[in-house]
C-alpha cells in the first residue's frame, strides 16, 4: 500500500468511509432503518448496516451533502457524534440546523468551504454546487445542496451528493483539471419516481457524460443499491458502461482507491 492509497468502506446509498492517512472521513453515512420507519416498507434497506452508529469511534470528519434523511440521518449522526467526540461535521445550513437540534455543539460544525480548506495532513476539502433537482441557496446565499471535492496528496476525489447535471457543476469540476475518482449518484429522476415523492438524480447516461466532461479517471456509481423503488440494476450499470466505452474505469463498491 502506497502513501496515497485510500482504504474505502462503502456504506450503501451515498455513504462511504475513507481512510485518508491519519484522518478518517465519513460521507453521508446512513447506518439505521430510519427511512423505513418514516416512509414504511417500501423504504426497507437492501444493504446491511456496515457498522452500528454508536460503534463508530474513529470519525474525524463527517461530510453531509444535504438534509434529506438518507444522507443526514438522526439515528446515525447522533450516536456517531457521541462515539466520536473528536469528530467535526460539514454541511449546508439545513444540515447544521438539524445537528444543532440534536444537541451537537456549533463549534463542531463547519459550513461547506467554497475554497480549498485544509482539514488534515496533506488533505484539503472544498464544496461544489449540487442541483437537487435545482440549484437552491439558503437565506445567506450559500448552496443548500452540495457535493464535495477532496484532495489527498494531490489525488482528487469527487462525491456528488444528490444532484442533476447543470452548467455550474460542470464548470466547477472542469476547473480542477481532472478528477481521479468520482462517486456519482445514478438513480435517475423520472415521472414515476416523482409521483412517489422520490427526487431522483442523474441517469446513467448523464452521469457517464458528466464524468467524461470532468476528466474523471475512475467512476464509482452510488445511490443505486439501498431502496427498491429508487434502485438501478447492477447489470444495467455494467451493460451501459460496456456499450458506451467511456474513457474512465468503472469500479463497483471499491475497497481501496
Amino acid at each position: 500500500m502506497t502513501a496515497t492509497s485510500i482504504p474505502v468502506t462503502p456504506l450503501g446509498q451515498a455513504g462511504f468511509r475513507l481512510g485518508l492517512g491519519s484522518t478518517t472521513v465519513y460521507i453521508d453515512p446512513y447506518l439505521s432503518n430510519y427511512v423505513e420507519e418514516v416512509e414504511g416498507p417500501r423504504a426497507k434497506r437492501l444493504v446491511p448496516i456496515a457498522i452500528e452508529p454508536a460503534q463508530v469511534n474513529d470519525a474525524d470528519w463527517v461530510l453531509i451533502t444535504h438534509e434529506h434523511m438518507d444522507h443526514c440521518d438522526p439515528k446515525t449522526v447522533g450516536p456517531l457524534a457521541a462515539g466520536s467526540p473528536q469528530c467535526r461535521f460539514v454541511g449546508p445550513a439545513p444540515v447544521r440546523t438539524t445537528l444543532a437540534g440534536m444537541g451537537i455543539a456549533a463549534k463542531r460544525m463547519l459550513r461547506p468551504p467554497s475554497e480549498w480548506t485544509t482539514i488534515g495532513h496533506k488533505l484539503r476539502l472544498r464544496a461544489v454546487p449540487a442541483a437537487h433537482p435545482d440549484l437552491d441557496r439558503d437565506e445567506s446565499g450559500f448552496w443548500r445542496y452540495v457535493g464535495y471535492l477532496i484532495d489527498y496528496h494531490g489525488k482528487k476525489i469527487y462525491h456528488s451528493g444528490d444532484t442533476s447535471v447543470c452548467p455550474e457543476l460542470i464548470a466547477a469540476l472542469q476547473h480542477e483539471g481532472g478528477i481521479d475518482v468520482a462517486f456519482v449518484s445514478v438513480n435517475e429522476r423520472n415521472f414515476y419516481r416523482d409521483r412517489l415523492g422520490i427526487v431522483g438524480n442523474m441517469s446513467l447516461r448523464e452521469a457517464f457524460q458528466l464524468a467524461e466532461d470532468a476528466g474523471v479517471r475512475r467512476f464509482v456509481p452510488m445511490h443505486w443499491d439501498m431502496f427498491a423503488p429508487n434502485s438501478v440494476f447492477l447489470d444495467e450499470i455494467k451493460l451501459l458502461y460496456a456499450k458506451m466505452s467511456p474513457s474512465f474505469s468503472l469500479t463497483i463498491n471499491p475497497s481501496q482507491l
